[in-house]
């Protein structure tokens, strides 16, 4: 398993694993808006992805905090 930490129960652990996966995916998103392809898109779509970071920035700060309370 990714990232695992020793004394997590299964379901703990997968919710760490969520994060990882988010974070990573968030990670590439912001790597996207600075990347020149984010230029061939209409300002539409460029703000869909800015609203889709803040929903995901949100969704990984409320696992965070899951996270942090299994300790």
């Amino acid at each position: 398993m990714l990232g695992e930490a020793p004394g997590l129960a299964p379901w703990q652990q997968r919710v760490v694993e969520e994060k990882q996966a988010l974070d990573g995916k968030l990670e590439r998103l912001r790597s996207f808006f600075l990347a020149d392809a984010i230029n061939e898109l209409s300002p539409a779509d460029v703000d869909l992805l800015h609203q889709q970071e803040i929903a995901m920035s949100t969704y990984s700060a409320v696992l965070n905090e899951r996270i942090l309370a299994f300790r």
